[in-house]
């Protein structure tokens, strides 16, 4: 297919409504929701996408029920499990954990380091999970390192913010489960993204749905103001 996004962005919406429509236990939801996740990072390597990164537990998702946040955070280490490890280094795959990691559990973050170091030389797709991620904090953790940097006012410009971001502009945003919002998302590489919403719960989302945003992008026109 013609013009696939290099970046691409999924907000992944929708886990718990899909459980309690259907009178399933929340877990149920999420556990439906991981393994799209794992089809879905399959179906952008094959189609040609460079990077993928998925919205995967937010700032304000600490908010939730203990109970609930536990659940996701268990489904994060399966995810990183020695199984999916050998898998992303067979395909080339490189992955990345953006966000707070530091506010995660000693034994998820010792995963997440692994998992980055076996496959940091992996070439063929970058999937980024945004973890504990929050837009907003992305931009002070960039100033903060560009004051670290001791980089004198004058010499900071938007390429030097974007230096020191955890990833790179993005050329299209899909989110699912019915809202019509970025939510905190990749703020500053959205600035010229395409936004495409999908009236369904991303643990039924396909790779027809998939395409149909491909083709819907393909036929769009990027000025970027010009």
């Amino acid at each position: 297919m013609e013009h696939i996004p290099n970046h691409l962005g999924i907000i992944m919406d929708g886990n718990r409504r899909w459980a309690e429509e259907k009178k399933l236990p929340i877990i149920k939801g999420h556990e439906k929701g991981a393994e799209v996740v794992k089809q879905a990072a399959e179906w952008c390597r094959k189609k040609g996408v460079k990077i993928l990164t998925l919205f995967v537990f937010s700032t304000e998702n600490w908010n939730r029920p203990k109970r609930e946040v536990n659940i996701l955070m268990d489904l994060l280490k399966r995810a990183l499990d020695e199984k999916n490890m050998k898998k992303a280094i067979n395909q080339g795959v490189k992955i990345k954990v953006i966000g707070q990691i530091e506010k995660l559990s000693t034994s998820l973050q010792k995963k997440i380091e692994e998992i980055e170091n076996l496959t940091k030389n992996n070439k063929k797709m970058v999937l980024n999970f945004a973890i504990s991620y929050g837009g907003r904090a992305e931009i002070v953790s960039a100033i903060k390192k560009i004051i670290e940097k001791k980089i004198p006012p004058e010499k900071i410009t938007e390429n030097i913010i974007s230096q020191n971001l955890w990833t790179s502009d993005l050329d299209l945003i899909i989110r699912t489960g019915k809202e019509q919002r970025i939510s905190n998302f990749l703020i500053w590489q959205a600035a010229y993204s395409e936004l495409y919403f999908w009236n369904k719960y991303w643990p039924d989302f396909t790779e027809k749905d998939l395409n149909l945003a491909f083709q819907d992008y393909a036929i769009r026109r990027r000025r970027f103001g010009k």
